[in-house]
């Protein structure tokens, strides 16, 4: 059910072409996975991720749980038809958002006791019942329930953390018997190089057919980011896929493809969306301000979306300023689509023994803001 292969390396630097397989299909790597936190990606519909060649998705396991609950989910089919999703999904497993509620939470080596942001009901998750949501709801891929630590944080909190980690990753493994979904392993360690090659080292041995890198993004600065990623992606096998979890800008992916990342995913295209906000080839412009009020050129001249085919910058903002619904979802299929097509000539790229050419024309036009 689960094959992947490395189809070319690059010469120059870590940067690799791959090729995923599952029962939904392929998945063509490095790749961009677009979130669809509550079984659907933010105003758009399948049909348009279609369009644009998004092969992959990612939900999220916390919130599916909570509403509308991964039993009813198993009932429809599972999560691919419940949200007629006909392509691969992974579901993360909930860390995160455990995380980030740390006003309403409390953590176990036996799980974590939470309230819900919904109703302030009171729930108690386990690496096992983790488990369990996330076989109900049938993605292709399955994360391990891990432990992240915060940023900043000592290195005896993150080493707890770590050592949690993989407690409940050898937890996660020994119930997880669904054949047709594979689980991969997340490395932990915030910014400490030797609590990273501890994760990675005791997670190696447990043989998980992924690995992730997680607790990146999560307030520390962007050059500490890619120092996590230099000293941690060499520690994980060759032959096995990488994810960099929850990094999406641009300039992110491309450096995680130089380190020899092959997954991505992040909820920015469509959180800009929302904020009224486009990637252009020179960077982000913020569509709702004045400037483009009689700008009747489309949101990237150079892009051949179904949007800048047919839309204007003006027509846009004054969605934007009229609070229109369209204004959503036209900035949000332009933005996931600029991502997937920077994957896609990232792998052009890479195949043809250009990707640090390509990197260095990228960042000749695009500005980081």
């Amino acid at each position: 059910m689960f094959k992947f292969e490395i189809l070319r390396k690059d010469n120059q630097s870590k940067a690799r072409l791959g090729r995923i397989e599952t029962a939904h299909g392929v998945i063509n790597t490095p790749v961009f996975m677009p979130v669809g936190t509550q079984a659907t990606v933010k105003t758009l519909a399948p049909e348009e991720l279609y369009e644009m060649g998004v092969e992959i998705i990612l939900s999220n396991t916390y919130h599916l749980y909570l509403r509308p609950g991964d039993d009813l989910v198993e009932e429809a089919g599972g999560l691919h038809r419940f949200m007629n999703w006909k392509r691969n999904i992974l579901t993360d497993s909930g860390g995160f958002q455990v995380f980030s509620l740390s006003k309403l939470r409390k953590i176990s080596d036996e799980g974590v006791y939470f309230n819900s942001h919904i109703d302030g009901s009171t729930h108690f998750l386990t690496p096992e019942r983790v488990m369990e949501i996330e076989q109900h709801l049938g993605a292709d891929i399955a994360m391990c329930f891990d432990e992240c630590a915060p940023y900043p944080c000592t290195f005896a909190e993150a080493e707890k953390a770590v050592a949690r980690t993989t407690m409940w990753a050898k937890r996660c493994k020994a119930v997880h018997s669904r054949e047709d979904q594979v689980l991969f392993g997340i490395i932990q360690g915030s910014v400490y190089p030797e609590l990273r090659h501890r994760s990675a080292c005791e997670l190696l041995e447990l043989d998980f057919p992924g690995y992730a890198i997680g607790g990146v993004s999560v307030g520390e600065p962007k050059q500490e980011m890619y120092e996590v990623l230099a000293q941690t992606s060499p520690l994980l096998p060759e032959e096995k896929p990488r994810y960099l979890m929850g990094v999406g800008e641009p300039e992110d992916l491309i450096e995680g493809v130089r380190q020899g990342i092959d997954m991505f995913d992040c909820v920015v295209p469509t959180r800009l969306a929302r904020h009224g906000t486009a990637y252009t080839r020179n960077g982000k412009i913020t569509v709702r301000n004045a400037v483009f009020a009689r700008d009747f050129t489309p949101l990237d001249p150079d892009c051949d979306c179904a949007v800048c085919r047919s839309y204007s910058r003006a027509y846009i903002r004054h969605l934007i300023k009229a609070e229109e619904i369209l204004a959503l979802r036209l900035l949000s299929y332009h933005n996931v689509y600029f991502l997937v097509k920077l994957m896609e000539n990232i792998r052009d790229a890479v195949r043809q023994g250009e990707f640090l050419r390509f990197s260095h024309n990228f960042f000749g036009h695009y500005s980081v803001k």
